[in-house]
């Protein structure tokens, strides 16, 4: 019987190795960074076309290769990381298996570039799927050139997998971002079919966390730094009311290898419990530094999880530290016992008396003393008496204070009888008083005409639980979904704004600035045009921010950053390449975002509004996400429940 196991040719082996190290672009760029990090380089560019799939280029100054290695390092296993296997549990590099480039050059053209600094003269190889074609001396600068072409060529069932060039350029983004931060001492730049997109120079943490994220950034940042002697945190939260709807923003470093953990996340998120709003994600960009032989690395093939030793000790930790932090920076409420009783007071008083000020009233001052003991009010009234007339116009508190005869009159008491003597008869001559006549108001008609005797047939309609809209029929009564009845609303109407190409746009009195990061700008420079048929009208789109001078007339200014920030998150994940289809996108995301939601109260016009238009829709019975949007009650239906 002849044997039926046998070894894989090297090109099959290294195929099948692929398709777990290399899943999209991403995957070749993520891998390419990380040589030249393990390189020492100190400038790395990445250059990339049609978001990765006809070009990815990472150029370095690191060490580079001779002419040996230049072969050698695509061959399955070539390392020059580890030699024993006790190396792994003292790994400081970011790669050590030696099955990424081997595997990147079984599915694409690869051309390699390498110059020793102390070489005059460089090493060419050129391969294809696994073969290499040429190898030759050229003239090259010092470090390493890696150019990885029409990616999955002899794979086209893989090639016809991957999503839009949008999606794809997110997900390089992405490993481009991981491994700038994680190593802010080396300048990167990206270059984007044939536009920079990033250029960092190397910086601080903080400095390269807000050159990649925006200048906006730097005023959401609270400093995170503790030692232990179990791992040593430092980096970056962002302020409760910067969160995001989307989980973007969320960064674990450990050991300069961007890993993660949900575990971990749930630590950082259980430190924010209560300043959070619901449905928002904190944004965090945390160092955390540990011992090479209290972690494993070797559980994934792309190396983003990670085994630690005592995993409860990092999750108290951490909370700890974060949850400090921000009681450290006022961002939440603390209490702090040891903190000093007194009042604290400008700087300017700091150091002197306090005195209590006192007030003295005089409770024997009378503003008639100066009156004719013998006056009646009454009769004084009569004869055009003012009986303010002896008050001084200047009279104030002082003058409680500073009279002369204040001591004096403190100790009469005789006299105020006669303050009251009179108001009786005063009154009744004011109320008969034939001298004074006053004008009655006469009632002419009413406001709206009312003619209770023709009946109408006008409906009201009533708002149930904040969330219900009943309305009678002549068969019975509706009940009205107001939210998924207003989504429907706006749903159709902006799929007419798509239709007619244009749309009403009210002119904001101040130009609206908003900053977003170097991807969703990309991607609102991609739906410029279909937000202007909405109504929008920007000013500028540069790389960092958008301005906007005008916005459509359903939509308030206060809503604007709303509105885009929950139409990115809808986009991030895939942007269809059919405009019908991208419309779509975009009305649902736009309705969904600015529909009434649940537990608004709603006035009658309001009500009548909604009830109105929704029954002047083509497709009244569902919202835009297949949900229904009413329900009819018939009177049967309601006389069945009292038999």
């Amino acid at each position: 019987m002849s044997s039926v196991i046998r070894l894989l040719p090297d090109h099959v082996a290294n195929q099948i190795a692929a398709g777990e190290v290399v899943q999209r672009p991403a995957s070749v760029v993520k891998e390419l960074l990380e040589n030249a990090v393990d390189a020492g380089a100190t400038a790395i560019k990445l250059v990339i076309k049609d978001a990765g799939k006809t070009l990815i280029q990472v150029i370095d100054d690191g060490k580079g290769m001779n002419e040996i290695d230049a072969r050698m390092c695509f061959e399955r296993h070539a390392t020059s990381k580890i030699s024993i296997a006790e190396d792994l549990f003292q790994l400081q590099t970011k790669g050590f298996r030696g099955e990424a480039l081997a595997s990147i050059a079984a599915i694409a053209h690869v051309e390699l570039k390498s110059k020793e600094h102390t070489a005059e003269l460089g090493t060419q190889v050129i391969i294809e799927g696994s073969k290499i074609t040429s190898q030759e001396i050229v003239v090259a600068p010092s470090g390493t050139s890696f150019s990885v072409k029409n990616l999955f060529f002899n794979i086209p069932a893989r090639r016809n997998f991957l999503k839009s060039d949008q999606v794809e350029l997110r997900h390089v983004i992405d490993e481009f971002e991981r491994v700038a931060l994680a190593h802010n001492n080396i300048q990167f730049t990206f270059i984007n079919n044939g536009s920079e997109m990033f250029n960092l120079p190397a910086s601080n943490f903080r400095q390269r966390i807000v050159n990649v994220f925006g200048g906006k950034t730097n005023e959401k940042l609270v400093p995170v730094q503790e030692t232990t002697e179990i791992v040593e945190v430092h980096g970056f939260v962002a302020k409760p009311e910067f969160a995001k709807k989307s989980r973007g923003e969320q960064f674990f470093f450990v050991n300069d290898r961007f890993i993660k953990s949900g575990y971990l996340h749930h630590a950082v998120t259980a430190a924010f419990e209560g300043l959070l709003k619901d449905g928002t994600h904190p944004s965090y960009f945390l160092y955390l530094t540990l011992p090479p032989n209290s972690i494993d690395i070797n559980i994934h093939p792309t190396k983003t999880e990670i085994k630690f030793d005592d995993e409860q000790a990092l999750y108290a930790i951490l909370r700890a530290t974060i949850k400090h932090s921000l009681g450290q920076f006022n961002v939440s409420p603390v209490l702090d016992f040891q903190k000093d009783g007194d009042l604290e007071v400008p700087y300017s008083y700091e150091g002197t008396k306090s005195t209590e000020p006192t007030v003295e009233v005089d409770a024997f001052f009378n503003p008639f003393e100066s009156m004719k003991s013998g006056s009646s009010l009454a009769g004084q009234m009569g004869s055009g008496f003012n009986p303010f007339e002896s008050i001084k116009p200047k009279t104030s508190v002082s003058s409680f204070q500073s009279n002369a005869s204040f001591q004096d009159r403190k100790h009469k008491s005789g006299g105020w009888e006669t303050l009251y003597e009179g108001i009786s008869d005063a009154k009744e001559i004011i109320l008969t008083s034939a001298n004074h006549q006053f004008d009655e108001e006469v009632i002419t008609g009413s406001l709206f005409d009312d003619d209770s005797s023709q009946p109408t047939n006008h409906q009201q309609s009533y708002q149930f639980q904040k969330k219900y809209i009943i309305s009678p029929i002549k068969s019975g009564m509706i009940i009205i979904d107001q939210r998924r009845a207003h989504q429907r609303i706006l749903y159709e109407h902006y799929m007419r704004s798509f239709t007619v190409k244009q749309n009403a746009s009210q002119q904001l009195l101040f130009p609206l600035s908003l900053y977003y990061s170097v991807y969703e700008m990309e991607l609102l420079k991609n739906l410029q045009n279909e937000l202007v048929q909405m109504g929008f009208l920007f000013d500028e789109i540069s790389n960092e921010k958008i301005v906007i001078l005008g916005i459509p007339v359903s939509i308030t200014e206060s809503e604007v950053s709303i509105v885009l920030e929950d139409l990115l998150n809808d986009m991030q994940d895939d942007a269809p390449a059919d405009v019908d289809i991208l419309h779509d996108r975009i009305a649902k995301s736009l309705a969904q975002s600015l529909a009434v939601k649940t537990g608004t109260y709603l006035s009658d016009k309001e009500q009548e509004n909604i009830v109105n238009s929704l029954f002047g829709c083509d497709d009244p019975q569902t919202s835009p996400f297949g949900k229904t949007t009413f329900i009819t009650m018939k009177v049967e239906d309601i006389d069945k429940k009292f038999m």
